[in-house]
């Protein structure tokens, strides 16, 4: 489906984004690994999170529909061969995480993806889960692939790259591996697992190796558990931007999820200048919660270090489109990773700014976006997604406030991570509709 986006005059009003992605991907998982009942509040229903729930289940646990946003998962303390194919859809939190939960155990499975997902790397897990123990049929270190799980023994692995999802691959595959495991990375990449982990009953802390503390775990068996899913800050991220550069703009933002290695992207906007304000702060479930309000600003060109990279991976798109309407230049480096995500983000979001009238360049990790303030771009432009639902929303947000409305030629992944985007952004006053 193709959807236009058109200025409409300020945006106002308060709302709640989608549950988290990734609290909701480990939720379900663990739930699954676990011995007894898990209960999941606000669990994102999207795509993405469903093809884990899927595939939680073909590994032997239940998971359930609740009542209201209440997801209930019913585990048998660790996985079981699955009958079927482990189809991780579009999602390759998915597809890395269930590869570290489910290798610590006898059974063989086969995991595929979408078009998207076969041509992302895999040998990132694969290599620290082969160190394990783990053994792999995998010619081209992508997907399709067959994963033959075991005894595992515990390590301490280096890792190249600051991700997430490769720390949790190999912290899953320690609850089942002998020893310790330790995974150390350059820059320390979100928690949430971690955080999760201790809400299971997982044998897990920090050790100090090189002056820096880094997760070990031991194994162990998890425990079900209550947890309740906050505001993924990666979805709010895009009405923020909107109400930031679309001119008079005031809303609220509820329930969002403020953990200090997801909070890159707001660091950024508030060194440009940005009207951000953070109320009702608590953490009532191990997880630290606030409402935003976001006032329209007059924004500058930054440099954020490329150490924070980590911490905003999932809103490079969105804050290249916010530095198009800053006065100033923006570079943001650290971000080679973007190269190998659902498309090349970094490539895609140059062409498309580019053909919206915006100075951009591209760097080999990142970007450079020269803004000339907030009425200064253009738009008018169709841009070629690639199936890529934050590229999309990007430029969606991005036609709020050009002088010409935007097209983007497919708008169907969005569904993969905020389903309802478009009404959840129509009901803060935004024009984005159908072309």
């Amino acid at each position: 489906m193709r959807l236009k986006a058109r200025f409409a005059g300020p945006l106002s009003g308060r709302a709640r984004p989608p549950g988290d992605k990734s609290i909701s991907h480990r939720a379900l998982i663990m739930g699954g690994l676990a011995h007894g009942r898990t209960e999941i509040g606000c669990l994102l229903n999207a795509a993405d999170v469903q093809n884990t729930a899927a595939a939680v289940r073909r590994f032997g646990a239940t998971v359930e529909r609740g009542d209201g946003d209440t997801w209930v998962v019913t585990g048998a303390g660790g996985f079981s061969q699955p009958s079927e194919t482990i189809d991780c859809g579009n999602s390759g939190t998915a597809a890395r995480l269930l590869l570290g939960a489910a290798s610590g155990y006898k059974l063989s499975a086969r995991f595929d993806g979408d078009a998207s997902l076969r041509k992302r790397p895999m040998n990132r897990v694969i290599a620290p889960l082969t160190q394990m123990g783990a053994r792999f049929d995998a010619p081209n270190q992508r997907m399709p692939l067959i994963m033959h799980g075991g005894r595992l023994k515990g390590i301490t692995y280096r890792s190249p790259v600051s991700s997430a999802q490769v720390k949790s691959a190999v912290l899953l595959a320690g609850l089942e591996a002998d020893g310790e495991t330790v995974l150390i990375e350059p820059e320390r990449s979100r928690d949430h697992t971690e955080r999760m982990l201790g809400v299971f009953g997982a044998a897990i802390d920090d050790v100090e190796i090189d002056g820096a503390r880094h997760p070990r775990v031991r194994a162990g068996k998890l425990t079900g558990a209550n947890i309740y899913v906050p505001g993924d800050p990666s979805s709010a991220a895009f009405p923020a931007a909107a109400a930031l550069i679309v001119a008079k703009s005031e809303i609220r933002i509820e329930d969002v999820l403020v953990n200090p290695l997801r909070l890159g992207f707001y660091e950024t906007l508030l060194e440009m200048g940005a009207k951000i304000t953070y109320e009702e702060r608590r953490d009532p479930i191990g997880e630290p919660i606030a409402n935003l309000i976001v006032n329209a600003s007059k924004l500058r060109g930054a440099n954020p270090p490329a150490r924070r990279a980590p911490a905003m991976i999932d809103e490079f798109p969105i804050l290249a489109v916010v530095a198009a309407f800053a006065e100033g230049e923006t570079r943001i480096v650290g971000a080679a990773e973007l190269r190998v995500k659902e498309s090349d983000r970094i490539t895609m979001m140059v062409d498309g700014l580019r053909a919206c009238g915006v100075d951009a360049e591209e760097l080999p990790d990142g970007l450079v976006v020269r803004g000339h303030g907030p009425k200064s771009v253009r738009g008018g432009a169709s841009i070629r997604t690639l199936g890529d639902h934050r590229v999309a929303m990007s430029f969606l947000v991005l036609g709020l406030a050009s002088k010409e409305p935007v097209v983007v030629d497919d708008a169907d992944m969005i569904a993969t991570s905020f389903p309802g985007f478009a009404d959840f952004m129509q009901g803060l006053g935004a024009d984005i509709a159908a072309a």
